[in-house]
């Protein structure tokens, strides 16, 4: 891949930069509200606006960290990341209309962001049934 194709890439780079401070400086066995709280300290100090655990209405689905309107943040804090992990982070993109997701799990010995990009196609809309009734997607 390009680097001029990479979708934000200043900011995701600062971005997971801040992910890894945080994960050299807590290690891997704390839980997520806690790689949560650290972060949101480094992204004030960093001065990069975020939203932290925002909630879609009427369901019962938090994003972890929305980046300057920009970037989903999903951190974890758990052995293995999985399928459901991808498709929870696709889900927040379709729903919020947004271009880039990160996924971090924090309980790894070495970060390894998963940088994921919102689906276009009609596929789309695997990962928003059954949220399109519940909040009105398109």
């Amino acid at each position: 891949m390009k680097s001029d194709k990479v979708i934000f890439k200043n900011l995701s780079y600062s971005v997971v930069g801040l992910c890894f401070e945080t994960h050299n400086e807590l290690g891997k066995y704390c839980k997520e509200k806690q790689y949560g709280d650290a972060l949101e300290k480094k992204l004030k100090e960093a001065h990069i606006e975020y939203k932290k655990e925002l909630i879609f209405p009427g369901t019962r689905n938090i994003v972890d960290f929305l980046i300057e309107d920009k970037i989903i943040l999903e951190l974890k804090a758990k052995e293995t990341i999985n399928k459901d992990d991808y498709y929870q982070v696709q889900r927040y993109l379709q729903m919020l209309k947004i271009k880039l997701g990160i996924l971090i799990n924090f309980r790894s010995q070495y970060l390894r962001p998963k940088r994921i990009v919102r689906i276009d196609t009609e596929s789309h809309k695997k990962f928003l049934y059954p949220f399109i009734r519940i909040i009105g997607i398109n």
